[in-house]
């Protein structure tokens, strides 16, 4: 079970450690964006493309779908910690294995399933962006239900962590450390 939680959070900080570098991309993007539209009121050239305003819509999907289970195996994600930061461990395990058990798994599972056809679609077209000179947006679409795997694989990972807190057992060693 511990090889299994060790193997599910590297490989969700690997991908969330990748995904980071995309976030330099997109700001260098942004960047070029508004300075080279500026200029170009300016100066009356056109030296954006629609192709590089929909590069950092994407990139900004990409990163936030792929950090998604980064942020879970780190606990950052939203809570309302009214009462949970007062609760022991114990007791904030049940919360988590409940919530991700009755909340997390199912809805990640619903938004994978339908996610399937929009996806297969998208590919039977081969859609592309309806604006001139937009970019392909299949190959887009096909990180909604991989992030979705992601988020799932991350879920179970925290369920056995939960489970093994509430056994006496938790699994908190360095190796797990973010």
């Amino acid at each position: 079970m511990k090889k299994l939680v060790r193997f599910i959070d590297r490989m969700n900080t690997g991908v969330a450690r990748c995904t980071f570098w995309l976030m330099l991309v997109m700001v260098f993007i942004g960047t070029y964006n508004a300075i080279g539209r500026k200029l170009g009121q300016h100066f009356g050239w056109s030296i954006t493309s629609n192709a590089l305003l929909e590069m950092q819509w994407y990139l900004f999907s990409i990163i936030f779908l792929f950090v998604a289970a980064y942020n879970l195996r780190n606990d950052a994600h939203v809570r309302v910690d009214i009462l949970y930061d007062r609760l022991s461990p114990k007791k904030r395990a049940w919360i988590n294995l409940l919530g991700a058990l009755c909340f997390l798994m199912p809805l990640a599972a619903v938004c994978f399933w339908t996610s399937l056809d929009f996806v297969g679609d998208s590919w039977a077209d081969r859609e592309i962006s309806s604006d001139p000179g937009g970019l392909l947006r299949y190959p887009l679409k096909t990180v909604i239900p991989v992030a979705f795997v992601l988020l799932m694989l991350q879920g179970l990972s925290e369920i056995l962590k939960s489970i093994a807190i509430i056994r006496d057992q938790p699994m908190d060693g360095p190796e797990e450390a973010a």
